[in-house]
């Protein structure tokens, strides 16, 4: 077996091909220890030191990494983690039912949807999830906002916190959906309870560290 990896938009984030079907249908995301339980493969990953997600696309494995660890000494060890578990013929998830679960229903046209969401719905399933799968990531559909006309979506895999993940979303999705749906106004990326909670602590470090480097130092105060 000969796995490749591509890059992706995301420095932090790498797509691993094993030439096998992975999901088959659908995806899957594992942010942490506890969600990774119900798959054999993502929580081998998740022990690597360094890793701190692991998405699961068709046919590719995507594996987020903190910007402390080099992927020089990473990969090799998702390498080893991958070609065996392909190898070994295993099941992806411990059970059916959680494979299930896992994979996304967001796109999946009711009949209680009105004829907009269900073109949003359509576009999003079509155009845009295909797109976003090539860098390694997917997209979910959160709902849309008929006063506002906003298309509220979660971008996932190694579309997640990526630098160009704005752009992907205003220049790409937001534009192309307009054009197509009149009723929708503006696109925005929705975030866990959790990814909140992260990025309101790392506001406020960044405002102690701001407020610090303004002090006067105690060498500016000797000059004085």
């Amino acid at each position: 077996m000969f796995i490749q990896s591509e890059a992706t938009p995301n420095d932090d984030s790498l797509k691993f091909i094993p030439g096998v079907p992975v999901m088959g249908e659908g995806t899957a995301e594992f942010l942490d220890t506890r969600s990774a339980l119900k798959s054999p493969l993502a929580i081998r990953l998740m022990g690597i030191e360094g890793v701190k997600a692991v998405f699961y696309g068709p046919d590719f494995v995507t594996v987020s990494k903190d910007s402390e660890n080099p992927w020089a000494v990473l990969k090799p060890e998702i390498y080893s983690i991958l070609m065996e578990f392909f190898s070994s013929g295993q099941s992806l998830f411990r059970s059916e039912e959680e494979k299930d679960a896992a994979g996304p229903q967001d796109t999946k046209i009711l009949d209680t949807d009105s004829e907009t969401v269900a073109m949003i719905k359509e576009l999003l399933e079509t155009r845009v999830r295909p797109a976003i799968m090539e860098d390694g990531g997917d997209i979910e559909y959160r709902g849309f906002n008929e006063e506002s006309g906003t298309v509220s979506v979660k971008l996932k895999g190694s579309c997640r916190g990526c630098d160009s993940s704005t752009v992907t979303l205003k220049s790409g999705i937001e534009r192309m959906l307009m054009h197509y749906i009149p009723e929708v106004k503006a696109v925005e990326q929705v975030l866990d309870q959790e990814e909140e909670i992260a990025l309101n602590e790392f506001s406020k470090l960044e405002e102690r560290l701001s407020h610090k480097t303004k002090e006067p130092s105690m060498a500016q105060y000797m000059s004085v």
